[in-house]
């Protein structure tokens, strides 16, 4: 096994031979113009990924599309919907404000990816630009632009992933109730957990508080 690892540089370009097209690297900008403008408008769904002190994180966040504002070239605002306040990112953004972000379009194959430096406000003027069901996010990520570029398709064209025939039957799969109830019996000063209680109110719970 060892001596088929990729250690060094060397290494990899010998198991990638091809350099990239000129088109791969062009594609990538220090700010958001009009057309990735336009793309972060569109999505309703991006996935963020921090660094800090415990660890990496990587985290969905979604709403409606153009809940992501550009408010200039170089900055992006997110509000901070309700979760399960377990704060990962937002703690590893303390320690270490690089992130990456990938946003998804419904129906398309090109992802877009955002990397930049961010940082938190409560600022309640900015929070107000965000009310949903009359509900202020608790924080605005405020995203310094670094690079923008947009991802090829391929990867989404080999998932089939908006195709509708390929979804998976939720019930087919274990459900959150199901796995909360088999760790906390592996876990002996856990009591037992109700699965069964915890799936019946969790769809009501996720209405309530969307917002």
């Amino acid at each position: 096994m060892s001596d088929h690892r990729i250690a060094s540089l060397d290494d990899l370009t010998r198991a990638y031979p091809n350099p990239m097209a000129p088109a791969s690297l062009f594609k990538e900008i220090d700010h958001v113009d009009e057309n990735y403008a336009a793309l972060i408008a569109a999505s309703p769904f991006f996935v963020l990924a921090t660094v800090g002190p415990e660890g990496l994180d990587c985290s969905p966040r979604g709403d409606l599309p153009g809940f992501v504002t550009v408010r200039d070239a170089k900055t992006l605002l997110i509000p901070d919907r309700k979760g399960n306040n377990r704060l990962d990112s937002l703690k590893n953004i303390l320690f270490d404000d690089r992130i990456g972000m990938l946003f998804l379009l419904p129906g398309c194959g090109e992802t877009l990816r955002v990397n930049g430096r961010a940082e938190l406000s409560c600022d309640s003027g900015l929070c107000s630009q965000f009310a949903m069901a009359g509900k202020l996010p608790a924080s605005v990520m405020v995203v310094h632009v670094e690079t923008v570029y947009f991802q090829c398709s391929r990867a989404v064209v080999r998932a089939e992933l908006w195709n509708p025939e390929r979804q998976v039957d939720r019930h087919s799969l274990p459900s959150p109730g199901t796995i909360l109830r088999d760790i906390t019996a592996r876990k002996a000063e856990v009591e037992t957990f109700d699965g069964k209680a915890y799936d019946e109110a969790l769809p009501g719970r996720v209405k309530a508080t969307l917002y």
